[in-house]
């Protein structure tokens, strides 16, 4: 079904859904504490939609059930937390530097295989704050990256991907300067000063993107027929648990467990595949992971067939 093409032609939610769900965007600015923030009604439900336009660029957005289905799986508190960041707000900022700081910061030396306390990791953590605020030019603009945010994920998670793909960029950035050198270590020439850090224009986001689905479809085909069935009526078919369990003989939160147990084994056989030849670092499987559920590339209908026949792995025999 064709989407709706909003201003400049990006995609614009269906106004009817979005009129139908005032109802549930009271409930989600309700819950999500905006108003602590001094964020109004308006500028929360601007950056929902904004969300929901992200997730569904590609299409998809057809029933008001996955409207609200969606919505209700963001991170609301966090979101609102940025909206309050973004805006200015004191006591948001207050907040976030009181329980992020040293969160960043320990993040920091993870990433950077070094103490949290080490000079590496506060200047990698640390050097985020300036463009969270929006600083440009030593002055407060409209250009913080709380503006990337859509609440998909939780806050920490996204902050630890910023830090892991800044990481990235410096090495690559040191790399490229190392190979520009001559036998005398004296600078062949220069280049033009480039801004590192920028969440969404890493050249390299489609490559990791191309190796974590190629690491899931590897994972899928692994996977026994009555765990990749499970799978497929939940992420291709779209149904509901109880759904799902009426269809396989199981009570809904038997599903919703094996649903679980099955994302973890998933992700420890996803990230196996992506420390195999060619190695990703940490910090780069982590961008992976990342990048793959924000663009929602995934075509789950070349993953999970219609037919049993091209079923990845078909005719391998159910193991106990």
């Amino acid at each position: 079904m064709p989407q709706p093409p909003g201003e400049n032609g990006k995609y614009r939610v269906p106004s009817a859904l979005w009129a139908a769900a005032q109802r549930l965007l009271d409930s989600v600015y309700a819950q999500s504490g905006a108003a602590a923030w001094n964020v109004s009604r308006e500028r929360f439900v601007a950056a929902l939609e904004r969300s929901v336009c992200k997730r569904f660029a590609e299409g998809g957005l057809t029933t008001q059930q996955r409207l609200e289905e969606y919505l209700q799986t963001l991170y609301a508190e966090d979101l609102a937390l940025a909206c309050g960041c973004m805006e200015g707000t004191e006591q948001a900022w207050e907040y976030f530097v009181r329980e992020y700081q040293s969160y960043l910061r320990a993040s920091a030396g993870s990433i950077t295989k070094g103490s949290h306390a080490g000079a590496d990791a506060q200047e990698l953590a640390d050097s985020l704050f300036a463009e969270l605020f929006g600083i440009v030019d030593g002055k407060r603009g409209e250009r913080s990256l709380f503006r990337y945010f859509h609440g998909r994920s939780s806050l920490k998670t996204w902050l630890r991907t910023i830090l892991a793909q800044r990481h990235v960029d410096c090495i690559r950035m040191s790399r490229r300067w190392t190979s520009l050198e001559g036998g005398n270590g004296e600078e062949k020439k220069s280049l033009p000063t480039e801004r590192i850090g920028n969440p969404v224009l890493d050249p390299h986001r489609e490559r990791y993107v191309s190796r974590f689905v190629a690491a899931l479809e590897s994972s899928l085909t692994a996977l026994p027929r009555n765990d990749w069935q499970r799978l497929e009526l939940y992420y291709s078919r779209q149904l509901t648990l109880a759904e799902i369990g009426k269809k396989l003989g199981e009570h809904e939160s038997s599903v919703s467990r094996s649903l679980e147990r099955l994302r973890r084994e998933l992700r420890g056989s996803i990230e196996t595949l992506l420390k195999a030849p060619p190695p990703l670092s940490e910090a780069e499987i982590m961008l992976c992971f990342q990048y793959a559920a924000e663009d929602a590339p995934i075509d789950f209908r070349t993953l999970f067939p219609s037919k049993e026949a091209g079923r990845p792995g078909a005719g391998r025999k159910e193991t106990s």
